[in-house]
């Protein structure tokens, strides 16, 4: 139908559709898909988007792991092999490189200033279906998640986009147009629930991978478990946490084993923060260097204790 008498076409899209069609064009030519390619043969695929002029492209790093091609296809229709700079298992995140020549570089946003309920669109290529947008809002912020190596991740942004597999990798885009998540994760068989791995996050694992191929991060050397603290033992030793790590066994590579730890130790605190879980410890340990001896707070025998242990660059994973 044509437009009414003095009507242009942009003024029959309303501020959301001008907004997501904004997004499209901005960002659109920068996402691509990946086809990872096994000693097995074709071994599924996902998406990316190039962040840089000279082709580095952020994706999940389940989308790239245990590759032997990679293969970028672009909105143009022209493809070019890639090569894995490095990947992270437990932020999901990895970049590839190619040396073709890119059509365009997304912008990098800031997802500490996403709020509940703002517009976000995701372009990738599910099912195979190249170039694919989907529009939603921000559903809830800080939620948690596991990765493949079982450590937490933190901060991840929820969202109703529709995504399915092979949208994988692909951004998380702003009404701005600028990249604010990588979309990681649904729930088969449920609507409306998808998750992005904040940007925030990813730029500290990007400038890892791109300057040493990996994510350095302190490591110990213990092997833990959660458990609760006797009611009487919190209170007669004044501790602020009613759970703990107990030391199941270690590593012998670590430092751990070396420090006076002993196996049935329950760690309550690592230097001025208090431990309840596992995952206390890996937030404790996920800067690297840490360039002073940690003080570990322990229970021991129903009595507390200070040891002091020097982590170590955690082996690759």
């Amino acid at each position: 139908m044509d437009a009414p008498l003095g009507f242009e076409n942009e003024d029959l899209l309303d501020a959301y559709s001008r907004s997501v069609v904004g997004v499209v064009e901005r960002v659109g030519p920068a996402v691509v898909s990946i086809a990872r390619t096994t000693h097995g043969g074709p071994a599924g695929a996902g998406s990316g988007v190039v962040f840089t002029p000279d082709g580095y492209v952020l994706t999940n790093a389940h989308v790239v792991a245990g590759a032997h091609e990679l293969q970028l296809g672009f909105t143009d229709g022209s493809s070019s092999p890639a090569h894995l700079v490095g990947l992270d298992h437990a932020t999901d995140l990895a970049v590839v490189r190619t040396s073709a020549p890119t059509p365009h570089a997304a912008a990098f946003g800031q997802s500490s200033a996403l709020r509940v309920g703002q517009l976000v669109v995701a372009i990738g290529n599910p099912l195979g279906f190249s170039s694919t947008v989907s529009a939603g809002v921000v559903s809830a912020l800080g939620r948690t998640m596991r990765s493949r190596d079982g450590r937490a991740m933190e901060g991840i942004v929820q969202s109703d986009v529709a995504l399915n597999p092979g949208n994988s990798g692909g951004p998380l885009v702003d009404s701005r147009g600028y990249v604010v998540g990588v979309n990681t994760a649904i729930i088969l068989g449920a609507q409306g629930l998808s998750f992005a791995i904040p940007i925030d996050t990813a730029k500290w694992v990007v400038g890892e991978l791109m300057t040493n191929g990996r994510v350095r991060r302190g490591w110990l050397g213990i092997v833990g478990q959660n458990r609760p603290l006797e009611r009487e033992i919190v209170r007669r030793l004044g501790l602020g946490n009613a759970s703990g790590v107990e030391v199941s066994g270690f590593d012998e590579r670590g430092p751990a084993a070396k420090s006076g730890l002993r196996q049935g130790d329950v760690v309550v605190g690592v230097d001025d923060s208090t431990v309840s879980n596992v995952d206390d410890i890996h937030r404790a340990l996920q800067r690297w260097p840490i360039v002073s001896a940690l003080k570990l707070r322990v229970v021991r025998s129903r009595a507390l204790l200070d040891l002091s242990v020097m982590p170590v660059e955690a082996p690759a994973n």
